[in-house]
Order: structure tokens, then sequence, then C-alpha cells
């Protein structure tokens, strides 16, 4: 691949509602697929407020996230030892494989998390209750 740059702007902007089968409702930014990255899942992802990604988990993909803007309760964790935490911009945090994760925009104004991904697999959501069965 050598190398690409792109600035955020030059990144359209996704409405999931608009896609049916990945929840939940949110705009994203893929930048992954703006930089061709082929190792590395990349996404900026836009939180009115009060919405969220629900607590889940990854069969393969940890995944690092940086708060941008906002202030958000996280919700990280193994089922039944969940933790809810409060964070603002500047707050990274990160989840590895078959540990649950989820996020919040508590605050007032829009709230902004980028979020990395790896491997970049297909790796859908899990319900991390249902891991210890």
């Amino acid at each position: 691949m050598g190398y690409r740059i792109v600035h955020t702007d030059d990144v359209p902007v996704t409405d999931l509602s608009d896609i049916e089968e990945i929840p939940p409702d949110l705009d994203i930014r893929a930048v992954d697929e703006a930089l061709e990255a082929e190792n590395l899942k990349v996404k900026l992802w836009y939180f009115d407020p009060g919405e969220e990604i629900q607590y889940h988990a990854h069969a393969e993909q940890e995944e690092l996230y940086y708060i941008v803007q906002g202030t958000f309760s996280l919700k990280v964790g193994e089922s039944g030892e969940e933790e809810f935490v409060e964070a603002g911009p500047g707050t990274f945090y990160v989840a590895g494989p078959m540990t649950g994760h989820g996020h919040r925009n508590v605050g007032e104004e829009e709230g902004v998390i980028l979020a990395l991904g790896a491997p970049a697999v297909d790796d859908p959501g899990l319900d991390p209750h249902s891991l210890d069965e």
C-alpha cells in the first residue's frame, strides 16, 4: 500500500440509519476506507446527546477508542464484572477480544470518538453475557 494522506473533511459521512443491517443509527466517517488501510479499521463516530454503542464484544478484534469531543459513560469489562466510568476529551480506552465494552454520550453536545480496531476483519458484535455460558 505504501502510504496515503487524507483530511477528515474529505472522508464522507455515512448515516448508518440508512443501512438496515448495521445498528446503531449513528453517523460515521470510514477513515480506513479513505486511506485504503488493509490491517486496521479506523472510524470516527458521531453521537448526539443520549446516543450510544451498546455493550458488546468481539471474538477477534481489539479496539482502541479515543474521545475527541463530548462526555461519555463507558461500560467496560467482562459480563458480571462491568464498570461504568465517565470520561471526556483526551481519554483513551481499549477492549481486547471477548471483553465487553460500550459507550453513551451523556453530555449536552455532540460527541466524537475515534475507534481503531485490529485485525481488520469482519467481527460483528457479540453479547458479552452469552460468552460465559
